[in-house]
């Protein structure tokens, strides 16, 4: 390996590297503000100078190659008074308002103006003054603070892949806009926000809530969608203030969405804070005793094969299996956690995880999207498929027509007939997915939803172990999970075996042979209420609470402890970090207070046996937050009917999808300018 010497320190470095990264490898830090690890160089603050040896002057290091034998020194006089140099000119316009400013804290200029920056300039000219532009109800701006590092640009432009963002104008005059001053049309928008150094874009809906020093910091994982983002979760006085990324260059690098970032606000709104019975066709408050008793009493009035169940979106992993053991003991096996019935098989792991991990999509050579749109349903997800399209052009094909993906790809078909073609070999690009080493096939609900949906997802699974496209090193067949939940669910057998009557619970309920239905967190299935009486166990008055005859408030996932398992099968774990409203209370206390209501002399629900029964239960379960162990590929031969459909990608209300997102005030807003842009094509 190439070796280069730093302060005097020899130190081996990788080809390709720049100084910077050298020298980070030789643990000396070295300031920037424009250079990132996830975007590309632009060298235009010039706050990285290092001395090099046989250079009259000095160098940007986030710029330079690294060559074998240079000789940088990152701490003499000159590096010093260049640096303190560069500082002058940065604050040359910048405006002396860190006292009201929403960076103030953990703002970088801020940090590296103390320890490089001088205590008084030598410019007596006025400062500029740039007005405000508009980006939308998520970011505010204060560009007069702007330094035109252009790290939001780079990102706009290479990773959300939405090149809305610019500059301007030229020298002291140049501003960073957004090009016809309107909304920033992307998923991951909000995210420049964690990326400008100064306070030129800060966050809208925070401003002037909170310091970052008075807030309590708790590390968790998103539940908006299946794709596990690692968080950061700020709470103030028990508030949930702001949500942040964390790194986790496995899952969602250091970006997060904006429904991630956003929906929080939803947690203090429109929440269940006390039971609710139905009298006279109105909800009315209640206590817990009367509640429980009404609950009660219906349980006994009703046989256990009139009892069902139905588990949400964004429910853990322990509340979830409380919720089994407590059907086990109504003697009643009625469960679903899915929405619409869509085709699965659980027989083995692979069969409903993203197989080739979210990392490993910067791996393959070729992805082919059947009925989904990750933009939408994964937005992290997307962004990685983007990542992997710009860096090695990689091919990517679509059958159905999913939009937008911010990607260039190909629509192959539209049709089940255009599948049965593709994996009978009777299709070109059959050639092309054989031709390639690491191909990716990513299956979606809307797919699975279909009448096909078990051809679709075993015909693709025998054509892909027939032709070693299945092997020890690497497994394309994918599956695009929508909800938090579900692949832990699955995991938890929590739906019958697909060897009985597969759609028995939605004929079931369809046809009104429940006189129970018991909503555990679940506001998005549809169904036409008949005679049942519905309960609804959940955080908030959303669709579910709306149909109920009885209300049992409980907590969200920010409220309590939890395991989720991600759309990989990576199991990772949900902190609490604040306390559940009124007298809202955690699921699986619920259940043991109706297990003591009804007289069972069971033992109760433990949280830490229900997580020791969790984990023992999961198949492949290797470790806390690490992929599943593989399992021996099997062949099997399920028959399946095919049906000639046409492949239509469900348009998903991205803003709504859940409890908290619909309840909160900032999704609102995104979702009326998304439907305007839609309507009249611009959101001025």
């Amino acid at each position: 390996m190439p070796k280069i010497t730093i302060n005097g320190k020899e130190i081996e470095f990788e080809k390709g590297m720049t100084v910077l990264q050298a020298c980070e490898l030789a643990d000396v830090e070295i300031p920037r503000f424009c250079y990132h690890e996830k975007l590309s160089i632009a060298g235009n603050c010039r706050m990285c100078l290092v001395e090099m040896e046989k250079s009259p002057k000095p160098i940007a290091s986030c710029a330079m190659p690294a060559v074998e034998g240079m000789k940088i020194k990152t701490n003499s006089t000159l590096v010093e008074k260049a640096r303190k140099g560069v500082m002058e000119f940065l604050l040359a316009n910048h405006p002396l308002d860190c006292p009201v400013c929403d960076q103030g804290g953990e703002c970088d200029l801020q940090d590296q103006s103390m320890y490089y920056g001088v205590d008084k300039s030598r410019f007596i000219e006025n400062k500029r003054d740039v007005k405000e532009k508009y980006m939308g109800p998520l970011i505010k701006t204060q560009m007069t603070r702007c330094i035109h590092c252009t790290r939001c640009v780079r990102f706009a432009t290479e990773v959300a892949g939405v090149p809305e963002i610019g500059a301007i104008g030229r020298g002291e005059n140049m501003e960073i806009t957004t090009y016809l001053e309107k909304s920033m049309e992307s998923e991951l928008s909000a995210n420049v926000i964690d990326l400008c150094p100064v306070g030129a874009l800060t966050s809208k809906p925070y401003a002037f809530e909170a310091r970052p020093w008075e807030l309590k910091k708790t590390e968790s994982v998103d539940v908006m969608d299946a794709v596990g983002s690692n968080i950061r979760v700020d709470t103030y006085n028990w508030e949930v203030k702001r949500i942040l990324p964390r790194l986790n260059n496995e899952i969602n690098e250091e970006w997060i969405s904006d429904k991630t970032r956003y929906s929080c606000d939803g947690l203090l709104k429109q929440r269940l804070d006390v039971p609710y019975i139905k009298k006279n066709n109105r909800l009315q408050k209640s206590s817990w005793d009367e509640a429980l008793n009404l609950l009660v009493d219906k349980i006994n009035s009703v046989q256990p094969n009139e009892i069902a169940g139905h588990i949400g979106d964004m429910i853990n992993m322990e509340n979830a299996l409380s919720f089994k053991n407590f059907f086990k003991l109504l003697k009643s096996e009625n469960l679903e956690f899915r929405e619409k019935n869509f085709y699965i098989n659980s027989d083995e792991k692979m069969n409903y995880i993203f197989n080739s991990s979210i990392a490993g999509i910067e791996d393959t050579d070729l992805i082919l999207l059947v009925g989904t749109n990750p933009r939408h349903e994964a937005s992290i997800l997307n962004a990685r498929i983007r990542k992997t399209f710009v860096q090695k052009k990689i091919p990517i094909f679509s059958i159905g027509n999913p939009g937008d993906l911010t990607y260039e790809y190909k629509i192959i078909g539209d049709s089940t007939e255009d599948i049965k073609k593709i994996v009978n070999k009777e299709n070109d690009f059959s050639q092309k997915l054989l031709s390639v080493k690491k191909p990716i096939i990513i299956i979606g609900e809307s797919a699975l939803e279909l009448k096909s949906g078990g051809y679709i997802f075993e015909e693709f699974k025998k054509f892909l172990i027939k032709n070693n496209l299945i092997n020890e090193n690497w497994n394309g067949l994918n599956i695009l999970a929508q909800n938090a939940s579900t692949v832990g669910l699955l995991d938890l057998k929590i739906i019958k075996d697909k060897k009985e009557k597969f759609s028995s619970f939605f004929d079931d309920l369809k046809n009104g042979k429940f006189k129970l239905l018991y909503l555990l967190g679940s506001d998005n299935l549809e169904f036409k209420k008949n005679d049942e009486f519905v309960v609804y166990q959940g955080s908030h008055g959303d669709r579910g609470a709306e149909i109920a005859d009885l209300i049992l408030p409980s907590a969200t996932y920010t409220e309590q402890n939890g395991l989720y398992e991600n759309l990989e099968g990576r199991i990772q774990e949900c902190k609490k970090a604040s306390y559940p409203i009124g007298e809202a209370s955690e699921d699986w206390k619920i259940f043991n207070r109706i297990i003591k209501k009804l007289n069972l002399k069971v033992k109760t629900l433990n949280f830490d046996d229900l997580r020791k029964e969790v984990l023992k239960t999961v198949p492949n379960f290797s470790k806390i937050n690490e992929i599943p162990k593989k399992s021996p590929i099997k062949t099997n031969n399920i028959e399946t009917i095919f049906y000639n459909e046409k492949i239509f990608v469900r348009e998903l209300d991205y803003y709504y999808t859940n409890s908290i997102s619909r309840s909160s005030k900032t999704m609102s807003e995104c979702r009326q300018i998304r439907q305007k842009i839609k309507k009249n094509g611009t959101n001025n």
